[in-house]
């Protein structure tokens, strides 16, 4: 009877081992290739959006009226706004540092002529470091008022715990929620926030930072994910190395065997 080679089992259970690292790296370089590719789509896409932004802010202004304009198709575009201010109505927001000074930024409600209502962050104001829930002076301009600026979804978001429900009602708070607000108070207010740029001779300071959108993060997030890749296929190269050596040291050693028994014989 003709059998199988000595070694044919070993063999056949050598590359069964073998073939689950290959498996598994190949997995790894599949996986992290394809998350670098995610996050560079996404760093184009910001990059899109902030080309769009910038358009957008330099287009003509888009005049804010009783009419609801949906947030999604006025983010980021110049508005102007006529009404009145209501001071009885101003919203403090807490921890808004400004070149490390820690302040506050002022929201209030603009009346406006036409009828209904939009919230405007009308600029930032230094805190009172001898009593922090005092309010530093600034001006409300009487009657009715022009105010132009950016439309923006928030009047800015920081880090909060908690819902922020506790602060209803209250003039100083960590954040403003407009759909919240306009229950609290009872006003129809437009789907944004005016994000003040005109001087009204309020001594507030409107030096706004630019939206950030992330786009140097997601290209770290891009490399480091291909770097991961590349580091796997160099690990499987060297493995497939250091295996294929190992076994030309061990084919060497049966040769040699060989050689020596057939001295003997």
């Amino acid at each position: 009877m003709c059998g199988a080679p000595p070694d044919a089992g070993g063999k056949a259970l050598s590359m069964k081992i073998r073939f689950w690292p290959a498996l598994v790296i190949l997995i790894v370089v599949a996986v992290t290739m394809r998350l670098g590719f995610w996050q560079r789509d996404r760093a184009h896409q910001k990059e899109a959006l902030n080309a769009q932004i910038t358009a957008f802010e330099n287009a003509p202004a888009r005049e804010v009226g009783v009419e609801p304009m949906p947030l999604k198709s006025i983010e980021f575009h110049r508005v102007e706004a006529r009404g009145e201010f209501m001071p009885e109505r101003v919203v403090y927001l807490d921890n808004r540092p400004y070149n490390d000074q820690p302040g506050f930024y002022v929201v209030m409600p603009l009346k406006l002529e036409g009828g209904g209502y939009v919230l405007v962050n009308r600029g930032w104001l230094p805190r009172n470091m001898a009593d922090r829930t005092g309010i530093a002076s600034y001006e409300t301009p009487k009657g009715v008022v022009e105010v132009k600026g950016i439309a923006r979804a928030n009047a800015s978001q920081a880090f909060e715990l908690g819902n922020g429900g506790s602060a209803a009602h209250k003039e100083i708070r960590q954040n403003l929620d407009i759909r919240s607000y306009a229950g609290e108070t009872g006003l129809a207010f437009q789907p944004f926030v005016i994000q003040q740029t005109n001087d009204t001779g309020d001594k507030l300071v409107r030096d706004w930072p630019a939206p950030t959108l992330g786009v140097d993060r997601n290209y770290g997030y891009m490399f480091q994910w291909w770097g991961m890749a590349a580091a796997a296929v160099a690990f499987g190269l060297y493995a497939a190395r250091r295996a294929a050596k190992k076994r030309d040291d061990v084919g060497d050693e049966d040769d040699n065997d060989d050689e020596e028994a057939e001295r003997h014989a």
